[in-house]
């Protein structure tokens, strides 16, 4: 029996226990020392893994669409920082001072690669432009994210400007993926058959991380600071979002003449915001006592996204269904 699409799945509830257990047995003193350092490490092999996935055929299959890639772009890396801020006067009474950094932060990151490709291919997308699009933005997310935290938030790294903190991102993320991707001939076909593997390094380095900044921000007081209006508000805020972008590209790719394969790629690899970058970005640009409210925008986003898009997804899907079944029946 299936999962009923709007239940919490196992990961969801493994996330959910993490910040539970990171708000009653923090880590602190040299035990935290040791998770930052298993932190690191574990980001950087998933990110070597995903390099070691990534085909270049995908890549050079779904690259010649630049019109596509270009709007993607502009989606992720333009309208969702412009929406954060006119929206502001709307938003920011939602929530702490905090948390709002942490919605505009997470305004500023690039797509998701699983779950933008995943339900590109469940809705009938494009999914050569979908491979190639939401991988690209991964990669140029590690550069153009901390340029645009320096201009929307006039902040940097700790302790140095956004080259530092490009540099330490390209460092921990962008070097293990060059490295997977050059070893793809050695390891690409023992990956695709242990897709577990990465699943598992992939969802237990986002609960590293995830225990390793509510850890820190609990230490600093982060539920104390933290009401219960502001949590409702925040929800309340990220689904605004959320729905204003899927509106905005989904106007937009009929505006622009794309088909509707290109329409759904556009959608879901415009609207889509990673976890699996955006967690460590965090730890790099903010503060240690500030990453567990800032990324908890993201976090929530991220859950809220799953499942309208997979809802959506199966919408496109059956559109699609329809439209066959029509012309069979014309057929006859």
């Amino acid at each position: 029996m299936s999962r009923p699409r709007f239940l919490p799945d196992n990961f969801t509830i493994a996330l959910i226990a993490v910040v539970v257990l990171a708000s009653f047995v923090p880590a602190s003193g040299k035990f935290a020392e040791y998770v930052e350092l298993v932190t690191t490490g574990i980001v950087s092999l998933l990110f070597f893994l995903h390099g070691a996935k990534l085909s270049r055929q995908a890549i050079f299959a779904g690259i010649g669409h630049w019109k596509l890639h270009l709007w993607i772009f502009v989606a992720t890396f333009v309208m969702f920082p412009i929406l954060g801020l006119a929206l502001r006067p709307l938003l920011s009474p939602l929530v702490t001072t905090e948390m709002y950094v942490g919605v505009l932060f997470l305004c500023t990151l690039p797509a998701t690669v699983q779950s933008a490709i995943a339900f590109t291919s469940m809705a009938r997308g494009n999914v050569p432009a979908a491979v190639c699009s939401a991988s690209a933005s991964t990669l140029l997310g590690i550069l153009v994210t901390p340029i645009l935290v320096s201009l929307i938030l006039n902040k940097t790294a700790e302790g140095g400007d956004a080259l530092h903190a490009i540099g330490k991102i390209a460092m921990e993320l962008l070097l293990p993926f060059v490295v997977g991707h050059l070893m793809r001939p050695l390891i690409g076909n023992f990956l695709q058959r242990r897709a577990s593997i990465v699943k598992l390094v992939d969802q237990g380095s986002i609960l590293f991380v995830v225990y390793a900044a509510f850890s820190a921000a609990v230490i600093s007081g982060l539920w104390q600071q933290t009401p219960v209006p502001s949590l409702i508000g925040l929800a309340v805020l990220c689904c605004i979002l959320l729905a204003v972008v899927l509106t905005l590209t989904t106007w937009g790719a009929r505006r622009l003449g794309f088909n509707k394969e290109d329409e759904i790629t556009l959608v879901f690899c415009g609207s889509k915001k990673s976890m699996v970058s955006g967690i460590p970005m965090a730890n790099v640009l903010f503060p240690a006592a500030s990453v567990g409210a800032i990324v908890l925008p993201l976090m929530l986003f991220h859950q809220i996204q799953l499942m309208v898009c997979a809802v959506l997804a199966q919408r496109y899907a059956r559109r699609e269904e329809e439209v066959q079944d029509s012309d069979a029946a014309k057929a006859h």
